[in-house]
């Protein structure tokens, strides 16, 4: 199968290791990776804090770039993919000359873990030492429906819970952890006790946003706790050949 790559703004300036890991992760499923080098934000910030107008601009430039081709467009996060798959049909509903080529591009949009497990039924597993918890993001899991997808990624792994807090946001939510910093905080603070309580060497999740928020939160409380995108934990399953 080929497929492309929208690689979010996030991970292609922040941690382009974690884009790389997802085109491994999806050669091993066996798909041919394209990327479109004219893509850029998809315009969720911007969208978030109100600026419909500049985000619907970069919705159609999105548009454009990714429906050069037919393929589908698989992305290493949740809130990207809600974002085209979601808000950009609500954005350029009464546009003429985009409103069905949103349609269709958001048919063709696929989180990463939802494109492994259920488009290709990838044969790959976590591979990560010691403990691993997973945060899911809130677009993924409540707008995206991404739940047993990474749990499937992450049975052969020694999973642990976050109990209570495990489908609570970590605060971060883009643009609210900027404006409400208070309840930001709040939410950080409860989640990074469930992560410590835990034990947790590992926490791993589908949103670099997040993760990121998370870590930042870890390091300045002082938990040695590694956090990783899911994408950078993947690995094929690579069957035992008996000598008999």
């Amino acid at each position: 199968m080929k497929v492309q790559l929208f690689v979010t703004c996030l991970i292609d300036v922040l941690a382009p290791q974690v884009g790389e890991a997802t085109v491994s992760s999806l050669e091993a499923a066996g798909c041919e990776v394209s990327f479109a080098a004219g893509q850029t934000c998809c315009g969720q910030p911007a969208y978030n804090a109100g600026f419909n107008r500049e985000a619907a601009a970069m919705a159609r430039h999105t548009i454009d770039v990714l429906l050069e081709t037919d393929l589908p467009v698989v992305i290493p996060s949740g809130s990207c993919t809600d974002m085209i798959v979601h808000h950009y049909p609500e954005l350029l509903a009464d546009d003429e000359a985009y409103a069905d080529k949103a349609k269709a591009l958001a048919s063709r949009a696929r989180e990463l873990t939802q494109f492994l497990v259920d488009d290709v039924e990838a044969d790959q597993e976590v591979a990560a030492k010691g403990t691993v918890a997973y945060h899911p993001s809130c677009h993924g899991l409540r707008n995206l429906g991404i739940s047993d997808q990474p749990d499937a990624l992450l049975a052969s792994s020694d999973r642990v819970d976050l109990g209570a807090e495990t489908d609570v946001c970590c605060g971060f939510g883009g643009v609210f952890s900027v404006k409400r910093s208070d309840v930001s905080g709040e939410l950080l603070t409860r989640k990074l006790d469930a992560i410590e309580a835990s034990g947790a060497q590992t926490v791993c999740g589908g949103d670099l946003g997040c993760l990121m928020h998370l870590e930042g939160g870890a390091r300045r409380r002082g938990l040695d706790v590694e956090f990783s995108h899911i994408a950078a934990l993947l690995e094929p399953v690579v069957s035992e050949v008996s000598d008999e």
